[in-house]
């Protein structure tokens, strides 16, 4: 595969592809961007790769080259052409025409062998979060992700306390991962050019995570916590049992007078587990 801006259009011209704005379609066409993700990634040939929209390859095809295996999810049956093109020559790539959001991964991973399972993608910008949460919800083994997102949602994605990006969000991703941004991107490496600025994030697999006594209960009170960013925890968590989570506040030298973008995952996890 050649990549370049002309080569790319030339390609997408070829076959009469039509760029969709609902899909949020950029490709990336920078060569030393894509190797950068997969220098960063340390893909192996003992690993699988998830690849959550593909587009027109650019990034498979060097997937296809460094892993075992990449099983990829595309949504829009229209790139077909294009996207095998782009992948000519390689056999361990499978591409499912299929709503990622929509698919039962799962039963997908069944048929391949791996030691490693990571994410690796430039994830289409309008379902980020949706794709992270399943990822979570689906309980999807991955050991790694390393996706290219918008700057303003990878920002949330990495926030500690006190941070004004620092949400629910950030602590669910806490709880699972060690979240860190790997670079910038400028829009320069796609086509079309987005409005936005893009970043690599990294989230890796915990080696230990905190014990709680009801996961259901823990999730509820980080979403109720951070119902109201503004509003303090006092407001925002009046159907819990109040004087119990200020006996764990005030261990910590807080109350309820304090806001949830002031509380750490260690301190969520210890009221969880006192409610």
């Amino acid at each position: 595969m050649e990549y370049s801006p002309k080569k790319m259009k030339d390609l997408l011209e070829q076959y009469g592809f039509q760029l969709k704005k609902k899909f949020g379609q950029n490709f990336i066409v920078d060569e030393n961007i894509i190797n950068s993700i997969i220098n960063k990634s340390e893909i192996d040939k003992e690993t699988l790769i998830i690849e959550v929209g593909p587009g027109a390859g650019s990034l498979t095809y060097k997937l296809g080259q460094f892993a075992k295996n990449v099983i990829c999810y595309e949504i829009d049956d229209t790139l077909k052409e294009v996207l095998e093109n782009n992948i000519t020559g390689l056999n361990n790539i499978e591409v499912i025409y299929s709503d990622f959001l929509k698919a039962n991964v799962l039963n997908d991973l069944k048929k391949y062998n791996y030691s490693k399972l990571y994410v690796v993608a430039n994830l289409p910008y309008y379902i980020t979060t949706p794709i992270i949460i399943k990822i979570i919800e689906d309980e999807i083994p991955v050991d790694k992700m390393v996706v290219m997102v918008q700057k303003e949602v990878g920002d949330r994605f990495k926030a500690t306390p006190g941070n004004k990006d620092y949400g629910s969000l950030s602590v669910f991703l806490d709880y699972y991962f060690d979240v860190r941004k790997l670079m910038d991107i400028s829009s320069n490496v796609f086509i079309p050019k987005p409005n936005v600025d893009s970043i690599i994030v990294e989230f890796k697999k915990k080696e230990k995570i905190y014990d709680l006594k009801n996961k259901e209960v823990f999730f509820s009170l980080i979403r109720d916590s951070f119902t109201q960013k503004r509003k303090t925890l006092r407001n925002n968590l009046k159907g819990y049992n109040l004087e119990s989570v200020e006996q764990t506040l005030k261990k910590h030298n807080l109350d309820l007078s304090v806001r949830a973008e002031q509380i750490s995952l260690e301190i969520f996890v210890e009221i969880a587990n006192n409610l």
